[in-house]
């Protein structure tokens, strides 16, 4: 358990910094999220961003799952 949690807690820093340094080069929205706005509220939905997201998880647990 203590070996899990270790390597969790680097995936989310490693994450973390990979998502500042997609911010910085303007990664923010990809072309597949939908943004409705309205008066008085905004729904962000980000569609390409969780198939990207989905994709890195699953080649990152595939090699270093096992």
């Amino acid at each position: 358990m203590p070996k899990l949690l270790i390597i969790l807690g680097a995936s989310l820093i490693v994450l973390g910094l990979l998502w500042l340094v997609g911010e910085r080069l303007g990664l923010r929205r990809l072309p597949g999220d939908f943004v409705i706005e309205g008066e008085r509220f905004k729904i962000y939905i980000p569609l390409a961003s969780c198939i990207v997201f989905s994709i890195v998880l699953t080649l990152f647990l595939r090699l270093f799952g096992r």
